[in-house]
C-alpha cells in the first residue's frame, strides 16, 4: 500500500490532494501551521486550489492531521502529525 495516497476511509485522493499531502507529511513537525499561499508556491498551485482540496485531506483519515486554524492574510491550516 502506498503511504502517499492511502486513506482509511476508502475515498481516493486526486493527484493536487496527493501532492498536497506529501507536502504536509514532508514538511510537519509534531505540529505546523501552514499557509494555503505558501503551500501554492511550493507546489505551483493557487492558493484557492489548494484551499478547494485540502477538505478532503481533512475529512479523510490520514497519518497527519489537518485542520482550518486561521483566516487573516490568507488562510491557515493547524498540521499535526
Amino acid at each position: 500500500m502506498s503511504t502517499t495516497a492511502t486513506q482509511t476511509t476508502g475515498t481516493e485522493l486526486n493527484g493536487k490532494q496527493r501532492r498536497i499531502l506529501s507536502y504536509l507529511r514532508a514538511n510537519v513537525d509534531d505540529q505546523t501551521y501552514f499557509k494555503s499561499r505558501l503551500i501554492a508556491e511550493e507546489l505551483d498551485l493557487t492558493a484557492k486550489e489548494v484551499g478547494a482540496n485540502m477538505t478532503a485531506i481533512c475529512d479523510g483519515e490520514f497519518d497527519v492531521e489537518v485542520d482550518k486554524w486561521g483566516y487573516s492574510s490568507g488562510t491557515t491550516w493547524m498540521v499535526t502529525a
